[in-house]
């Protein structure tokens, strides 16, 4: 298919996109698997408690079973004592969830195809600003200021992160990083054409 190409680096026209990556049917299921999975696997899990087994200490019996008037004891490191244990305690854990390729590339090309076919994706002729300036930046991408956008490169370039950092709702990304949480939460994504061009190499 054809698609119109954003004239930021001073060139416009059309540029040929694979159908076999932009225009595929949206898996809602299978894209909200990867994406559950992509956030799981962003959790730390390194949450740790000590459980009665875990203190040190406690191997002794406090007092005798009878005879005491207290009520009985098997050791001094219960949950119920001070210093004692923690009931049902937390242990490391990893929330990594087994995503296969062919999945995952299933899914992306899903959301890819849904972003254009929603109009939240531009393809321009080239990310680049000609100074690392802020308000080069903002007069370049003047069209897009208040949205929530993604700019996807071949490659970052350095000039157009540094212009665009301190911009609110502006983020940066090469094809490398790109992840489905920030494909779907963002209001635009405008991709470079050299990046249109790997997508397709690790998608086809």
């Amino acid at each position: 298919m054809q698609v119109e190409l954003k004239n930021i680096n001073g060139r416009s026209g059309t540029v040929d996109l694979s159908d076999s990556v932009f225009a595929v049917d949206y898996n809602e299921n299978l894209v909200h698997q990867i994406v559950v999975a992509y956030q799981a696997a962003g959790r730390q899990g390194t949450k740790g408690q000590k459980s009665r087994s875990d203190v040190s200490g406690g191997g002794a019996k406090p007092w005798r079973q009878k005879g005491t008037g207290r009520a009985r004891a098997g050791t001094s490191r219960s949950p119920i004592w001070r210093k004692g244990g923690v009931t049902f305690a937390a242990v490391n854990r990893d929330y990594s969830q087994k995503v296969n390729k062919k999945m995952y590339r299933a899914a992306m090309r899903a959301i890819f195809s849904e972003l254009l076919r929603s109009d939240r994706l531009v393809i321009a002729d080239g990310l680049a600003v000609e100074q690392p300036k802020t308000k080069k930046f903002l007069e370049t991408f003047q069209d897009y200021q208040g949205k929530l956008l993604l700019l996807i490169d071949e490659e970052v370039n350095v000039d157009t992160y540094l212009s665009s950092r301190n911009v609110p709702k502006v983020n940066m990304t090469d094809v490398v990083a790109i992840d489905p949480v920030s494909l779907i939460r963002h209001d635009l994504v405008v991709v470079s054409e050299a990046a249109v061009k790997k997508i397709e190499e690790w998608l086809a």
